[in-house]
């Protein structure tokens, strides 16, 4: 396994990780959960994410489980939370980035999860309802309590984040130090444009969701797939944004270019992510062994993307953003 530090922390995060969303509490039973868990953790992953609405909460409860069976140093492993949708019924302050709901989210996710703090807390989603400086003095005393190490973002805009960044140096207080967004070849503003400046004086690492554009950089719906992730109900939006006949005919592109160097469409597709630098972790979802297996791979095919290779796959997407030249 490779290890990245995660922006400017101290932190050393394996360059894969292992995430729950839509598999833990849903699509896989708890003995294949902990199976899977396991399985990450032994290949040198130390990273595990969750969110409070993965699930409806029921998520956290497997992988609490799941590491408390597993019983391994919890120091030599990192575990998330994100706190914004909630789950409960919906009723005002059961969502959103309120210090009320960022305090009460955290105990709830810490009883879930079955463990003494949270070493990576995101606010899953930026709140326009609540003022910045209020989430941000609230993920400060978060971490006075102990109760997490560190705290970031999910799918927040340059600017928003930039702002948490300067409330926390005006009031004296810790700001985020990672960012969760999607990255995959399909969604690559964001890494590549927007978020050039917070990497650069900032400091800020990553933690990247979706590497497969949810499976379909797999290649599995190229031909019959069968039962899949995004045939489950209430994945209908997912499945419709992903699987378009334009993506399906540039997934089968890429397709020839992984054939080239006799590796898997889904090792490459990640390998690929983690060739940019600012990529500090790849979160997989996996829901069977032998998919986890493939993806971690994509650590051998790192080496093979040579410059040539990536101008090739630019080529073919034709989405690399353009930056200004000077």
């Amino acid at each position: 396994m490779e290890y990245r530090k995660l922006g400017n922390t101290g932190i050393q995060i394996s360059a894969l990780s292992f995430g729950s969303w839509l598999t833990f509490g849903k699509q896989i039973d708890d003995k294949t959960s902990e199976a899977l868990l396991g399985m990450a953790y032994d290949s040198g992953m130390n990273f595990f994410d969750n969110a409070e609405i993965y699930a409806r909460g029921q998520s956290e409860v497997v992988m609490g489980k799941a590491l408390k069976s597993l019983n391994r140093t919890r120091s030599s492993y990192m575990v998330s939370s994100k706190v914004f949708f909630g789950f409960e019924e919906n009723k005002p302050n059961q969502r959103g980035l309120s210090r009320k709901h960022i305090l009460e989210g955290c105990e709830a996710a810490l009883k879930r999860l079955q463990v003494d703090y949270i070493d990576l807390y995101f606010c899953h989603r930026p709140d326009k309802h609540t003022p910045i400086l209020e989430t941000v003095r609230a993920m400060n005393t978060l971490i006075q309590q102990g109760k997490i190490l560190y705290w970031g973002t999910s799918e927040w805009s340059a600017q928003e984040i930039l702002q948490a960044h300067l409330e926390a140096e005006r009031h004296h207080l810790i700001p985020p130090v990672m960012e969760q967004p999607q990255y995959n070849l399909f969604e690559r503003k964001k890494m590549e444009d927007d978020y050039l400046h917070l990497f650069r004086h900032q400091g800020m690492g990553t933690t990247i969701w979706s590497p497969l554009a949810s499976g379909v950089l797999s290649g599995k719906y190229l031909g019959e797939t069968g039962e899949t992730r995004l045939s489950m109900q209430g994945l209908e939006w997912l499945r419709d944004r992903n699987v378009t006949p334009e993506r399906l005919e540039l997934v089968s592109r890429i397709k020839s270019v992984s054939d080239s160097l006799g590796v898997s469409l889904a090792s490459f597709c990640i390998a690929w992510c983690l060739k940019n630098p600012n990529v500090s972790t790849a979160i997989l979802g996996a829901s069977k062994a032998s998919q986890l297996e493939e993806n971690l791979k994509a650590l051998d095919v790192l080496a093979q993307l040579s410059d040539e290779l990536m101008q090739e796959v630019d080529s073919i997407l034709a989405n690399k953003p353009v930056l200004p030249d000077f």
